[in-house]
């Protein structure tokens, strides 16, 4: 899977899954205050990469994610993408 591939999965899934206008899904953008995502979301999340990018996330990797590029890069890192 390419980064691009990853990236699309991303805000496909943030978009449609969480209900997020896909406008504010920039790399900048912060989980919590911009796409208002909480804790239960995050839960939530964790069960959508499983099943979408098809690796585990532990509770405290969402810790070090503030940003959707953060995100991004932690995805990247756990598909074996740099």
């Amino acid at each position: 899977m390419t980064e691009q591939e990853i990236i699309e999965k991303i805000n496909h899934f943030l978009a449609e899954e969480f209900e997020v206008e896909p406008e504010k899904i920039t790399p900048d953008a912060h989980l919590k205050e911009t796409l208002e995502l909480d804790s239960l979301d995050y839960i939530d999340l964790a069960v959508v990469i499983e099943h979408h990018l098809n690796f585990k996330v532990k509770p405290e990797d969402f810790t070090r994610m503030i940003t959707v590029q953060d995100f991004y890069q932690y995805a990247f890192s756990r598909c074996g993408v740099s």
